[in-house]
Formats: structure tokens, C-alpha cells, sequence
């Protein structure tokens, strides 16, 4: 019986994680959404930018700590989720207390922004969207945000339930130094690999 090398799993790059992908989209939307149209000085600003830095930053820091906690990942992958939730309350505020449109998830308009990052998935980016967050009125450019919120947490959703189902099937780093070491010495039923 062989002995096993390594008993981490071998680890994600979180950038390539499409989750991580629409956060910083997002993250930059709003850095620049909070430049153009909130006053300096405003509140509303510093927790924009940092709920949207936090659903960035908790999928980045998850990431690397599932590496020893299977815990740790769920519970911070969920950080994420409920940053970017907050910050999807922040751009429907901003739209309802200034009577601006929010748009059906059915709109064309929707539909647009969805067809963007779909179009692009592979390298979709800040760039994808820059005219229009550029060059667009607030309420444009809230509406874009709030779609690709939508995504990120449709899909940090997904994520969560994947790290349970690995977590269930798998069990965390307890089980798998348990099993390393049942291998390493080569004790009758210990599961190969």
C-alpha cells in the first residue's frame, strides 16, 4: 500500500472562480458609482465601497481557507453573499428615495446586461461594462450593478451548496489527516485513494 504524499486538497485559484469574477466587477462599479454620483462626505459611500469590498475579499480569503477549514470556506463564502446583499439594499435605496426606476428582471435592459457577461464569460471584466458605467446616468448605472449582483450571489449561492455537498462527501481536514495516516501505516480498511 502506498503512502499518501499529501493529504491538503490542492488548492483553487479563486480568480478563476466566476463568483470572484463578478465581485470585483461589482466592487469597481461601485467604486465608481460612489465617485460620480454620491456627495464626498456621505456616509453611504465608505458602505458601498466596503460591502462590496467584503463580498470581494471573503471569496478570496474562503478560497484559501479551505484549504485547512471546510468551515471556514462555507462561513465566509456566506460573508460574501451577505455583503453583496447589503450593498444590493444600498443601489435599491439609492433608486427608490430618488424615485429613479429599478428594473424587472425581465426588461430588455436586464436582459442587455445579462447578455454581456454571458457573451464574454471567459474574460468578462471591469472593461466589459466601462462605456456604460461611464457615460450613463445613475440610474443606469444602479440598474447594472444591481444585475450583476444578482449574478454573483445566484452563483455564490451555487458555491455554497458545491462546498457542502464536498464537505459531505469528502468530510474536512480532520478526515482526511485520519485517513492519510490509516494509509501510511497501512491499517486493514482504511480507504484508498
Amino acid at each position: 500500500m502506498s503512502s499518501p504524499k499529501h493529504f491538503l486538497p490542492v488548492h483553487r485559484d479563486y480568480k478563476l472562480l466566476l463568483s470572484y469574477r463578478k465581485a470585483e466587477i461589482v466592487f469597481d462599479i461601485t467604486a465608481r458609482f460612489c465617485d460620480r454620483f454620491l456627495t464626498r462626505g456621505d456616509r453611504t459611500i465608505d458602505q458601498m465601497v466596503q460591502a462590496a469590498r467584503s463580498g470581494k475579499q471573503n471569496i478570496v480569503e474562503g478560497s484559501k481557507a479551505g484549504l485547512t477549514s471546510k468551515e471556514m470556506e462555507i462561513k465566509l463564502t456566506n460573508v460574501a453573499r451577505a455583503s453583496l446583499e447589503e450593498l444590493l439594499s444600498d443601489y435599491r435605496d439609492y433608486l427608490r428615495i430618488r424615485d429613479l426606476p429599478l428594473w424587472d428582471k425581465e426588461s430588455e435592459k436586464s436582459r442587455f446586461v445579462r447578455h454581456l457577461g454571458t457573451r464574454t464569460r471567459t474574460d468578462e471584466s471591469f472593461e466589459t461594462y466601462r462605456e456604460f458605467i461611464e457615460t450613463r446616468p445613475a440610474d443606469v448605472v444602479a440598474n447594472i450593478a444591481i444585475c450583476l449582483i444578482h449574478q454573483a450571489n445566484y452563483l455564490l449561492d451555487q458555491q455554497v451548496r458545491r462546498l457542502e455537498q464536498d464537505f459531505l462527501k469528502n468530510g474536512g481536514l480532520r478526515e482526511a489527516m485520519t485517513r492519510a495516516r490509516l494509509q501510511s501505516r497501512g491499517k486493514p480498511g482504511a480507504p484508498e485513494r
